[in-house]
């Protein structure tokens, strides 16, 4: 171990780079030394690990090396350098380290939905932290944030997890709710962990800053990573979150059954409603993909039903012409125009978030009013299907798998080099170390005035829902 204590971190003393006419702005990241400045290093145990020998070019990655958000620029001059452009600290193993692997006891936990690809990043972080570090005391907390203090622990080792990645779900559990500062930080003083590993969308990760800022207000040597899970990709910042193209490739399936339904009966309607609360990225690409879909509703574009360019219109002159159609719906879409009761718009769930009512259930419903009402006597038939807890609990595809291990063993790299308060992500391909405040707080909603939009309204040709005067 060294003798002496970190020199100060490069974000304090680079925080920006003009390069003309752009001025980039590093995001500083919290580091376990801004309260414990006196903390010693150690070098990296990779150096000595015979499975990699790793070589000084390249390697590791140093405190200057950083990823731009935006890398998309007018090159004929018009250039947007009214304000700072961001940039994040690349992601990887360091040379130096601020945790003795002998020292470091580990929590992992799980918390809100399922989602592919929770399992995998599970075992990663278990085989990461014992076969690049070193580290033999690993720990799962069941059950949610409530694991902490409630409910025995789960020692993991390599051998307890070596085929969970071939499991959906999460073995650990999971659940909502159940967040009390206090009793939840109280039990990582107390079991002694010091390295926190929190998997979980964005309700999960406003509660891990408030877990990081306690723990920063007590002086703990303790760590706390992010790793953002949500199958719907609304998280922002990041490119992409785990799972979320598995669970496209299985909304596929359900589009491609409910395509044959469509098309085998007389004015057939396949209704498909996919996962998506504030975001329609599962919908938006899995109706790019199949190449089926007639109609994509999601939450970013509202719709309505009845009149001039409504939805009913174009699904009249659709099976007119066609025989047939497909609509995909999002969950989240539609919610201010399905009738509720008083009591239904005071709904909330254990997390606080406000209880959708079920737009697919409602939408078929509507439909065969409306189609009884106008075209009584004809033929009609509207095949539902909810493929939502199916595409939840599958086992991650090859590409997802991938991508949560290289997720865990950036969070590892990140926590071991002493960042703390955290979230590791994929940015215009590259892995970065993002404050988990930003990412906690940042959301990735449809844009409805970009191209990939364009492109579904060009191959479904679906009205845009703008009422007509």
């Amino acid at each position: 171990m060294s003798s002496s204590a970190m020199n100060p971190p490069i974000q304090d003393q680079l925080q920006t780079l003009t390069i003309s006419p752009l001025t980039v702005t590093l995001k500083r990241l919290p580091h376990i030394t801004d309260d414990l400045p006196n903390l010693q290093t150690q070098t990296n145990p990779l150096q000595s690990n015979s499975f990699y020998h790793p070589c000084d070019d390249g390697f590791y990655i140093s405190h200057s090396d950083v990823i731009l958000r935006q890398i998309v620029f007018d090159f004929s001059g018009n250039f947007p350098s009214s304000s700072p452009h961001l940039a994040y600290h690349r992601a990887g193993p360091r040379k130096e380290i601020f945790f003795d692997p002998k020292q470091v006891c580990a929590a992992i936990v799980t918390c809100g939905g399922l989602c592919p690809g929770l399992n995998t990043v599970i075992r990663e972080l278990v085989v990461g932290l014992w076969e690049l570090y070193g580290v033999r005391e690993i720990f799962g907390i069941k059950a949610g944030y409530r694991g902490f203090y409630s409910g025995d622990l789960i020692r993991l080792d390599p051998k307890l997890v070596h085929n969970w990645h071939k499991r959906g779900g999460t073995v650990l559990e999971t659940s909502r709710g159940g967040f009390d500062l206090q009793k939840i930080v109280d039990a990582i003083q107390n079991r002694r962990f010091n390295q926190v590993y929190i998997i979980g969308g964005d309700g999960t990760l406003r509660g891990a800053v408030k877990i990081f800022n306690e723990i920063q207000r007590r002086k703990l040597n303790v760590a706390v990573v992010g790793i953002p899970k949500t199958v719907d990709n609304d998280v922002g910042i990041i490119d992409r979150s785990f799972g979320f193209q598995t669970a496209v490739e299985m909304a596929q399936e359900a589009i491609s059954a409910a395509h044959v339904e469509a098309e085998s009966a007389p004015n057939g309607i396949g209704l498909v409603k996919l996962m998506g609360r504030h975001s329609g990225h599962i919908a938006l690409d899995a109706t790019l993909s199949s190449c089926d879909v007639d109609c994509c509703l999601i939450p970013e574009n509202k719709f309505y039903l009845e009149g001039k360019g409504g939805l009913f219109e174009f699904l009249g002159i659709r099976l007119k012409e066609h025989g047939h159609a497909v609509v995909v719906v999002a969950e989240g879409a539609g919610q201010d125009i399905i009738p509720r009761s008083d009591s239904e718009k005071q709904k909330t769930d254990e997390s606080g978030n406000p209880v959708f009512l079920d737009v697919g259930v409602w939408l078929n419903s509507e439909l065969k009013r409306w189609w009884e009402r106008d075209h009584k006597g004809e033929l009609f038939t509207v095949k539902y299907i909810d493929p939502t807890y199916m595409i939840r609990a599958v086992t991650a595809n090859a590409t997802d798998n991938l991508y949560c291990t290289l997720l865990a063993h950036s969070a590892i790299h990140g926590i071991m080099a002493g960042y703390t308060g955290f979230v590791t992500g994929p940015i215009n391909g590259n892995y970065a170390y993002i404050p988990m405040e930003d990412v906690a707080q940042a959301k990735s909603p449809v844009g409805t005035k970009d191209h990939k939009w364009a492109w579904v309204r060009s191959i479904t040709a679906q009205p845009d829902f703008q009422f007509t005067t």
